[in-house]
């Protein structure tokens, strides 16, 4: 991240030509296909037509992530974020220099994507600097509205199947891929200084800090994180009534990401809950399995009529 910061920071941005559109999308292309591992399978079941803006909302997204967790954090992420945003918004008053808004300005004019959802991932980012602690479940679940469900909602923009009913589901699958994410990576967020297991439940579960310090998987922390795992299951199968309205090219990549959060919480099960010594991952066999899943489901729904709209 430091050498692109180096590259179109605040610092050198004023003094550099804005690259073409062409060089832009290019830009977003080689970041979102180095920087991602799933990208290219996911992309491969977008719709050509859709894949440069993908990639452009991922850079957007990605970029933002990293000037909150890959620069020295606190106020000099604050400062570096607060430049982001005030790019977005030089964007939609038609003046962009960053090859990330270059190529996000077509996107946002062909879909008339509003600027909520770019603002809300960047208070999540914001609130990761100032919140390391949530005290129960009801305020994790409003980060999440921040951090997660803009995505789907733009995901639904680039579909042009934006409306409320769609959103609230679509809501619940990101909530859900966000939390499963969560599960996955304690102790991740341990080393960056961040607890997303609501203190409530610590307390009722009967693990403290201290068993944080020490990375103890214990009953306790089993018990805890087997109930949050069920808890997470409820909003992938809430979520589930989205496939169906969605447009049939719409279908594969957004199920594949579903299933793919489902498998993840399958992956904390087998390991008995034990996040601490190993990080639960997919496999490329399991997303392998997944991918064909998916796929066979698919075209089973639509040679039986099932699948057409």
């Amino acid at each position: 991240m430091l050498d692109q910061l180096r590259r179109w920071g605040p610092q050198t941005l004023a003094g550099r030509p804005a690259p073409t559109l062409a060089q832009a999308r290019a830009y977003c292309r080689w970041l979102a296909h180095t920087h991602y591992e799933n990208f290219s399978v996911v992309s491969w079941w977008l719709p050509r037509r859709l894949r440069p803006h993908v990639e452009v909302i991922y850079a957007y997204c990605r970029w933002a992530d990293d000037l909150a967790d890959e620069t020295r954090g606190g106020n000099e992420a604050l400062s570096l974020l607060q430049w982001w945003r005030r790019e977005l918004l030089l964007c939609y008053e038609g003046f962009c220099r960053h090859p990330v808004f270059v190529a996000l300005q077509p996107t946002l004019r062909r879909f008339a994507i509003p600027p909520e959802p770019f603002l809300r991932l960047l208070e999540a980012f914001v609130q990761d600097q100032q919140q390391v602690r949530y005290p129960d479940f009801a305020s994790l679940l409003q980060y999440c509205q921040r951090s997660a469900n803009p995505v789907g909602q733009l995901v639904l923009y680039l579909f042009d199947s934006y409306d409320a009913r769609r959103a609230a589901l679509a809501d619940e699958i990101c909530t859900g891929l966000q939390l499963a994410n969560f599960w996955q990576d304690v102790g991740r967020d341990w080393e960056r200084g961040r607890i997303y297991l609501p203190l409530e439940d610590c307390v009722r579960f009967g693990y403290t800090e201290a068993d944080f310090q020490a990375r103890r998987c214990n009953g306790a922390f089993r018990e805890m994180l087997q109930f949050q795992v069920q808890r997470t299951r409820g909003f992938f199968d809430r979520g589930e009534q989205l496939l169906p309205l969605l447009p049939s090219e719409a279908q594969v990549p957004v199920e594949l990401f579903l299933r793919g959060g489902q498998a993840i919480l399958q992956a904390i099960e087998r390991q008995n809950y034990d996040v601490w010594t190993q990080r639960p991952v997919l496999s490329s066999r399991m997303k392998c399995y997944l991918l064909g899943w998916v796929v066979s489901r698919r075209l089973w729904r639509y040679a039986t009529g099932v699948g057409k709209r």
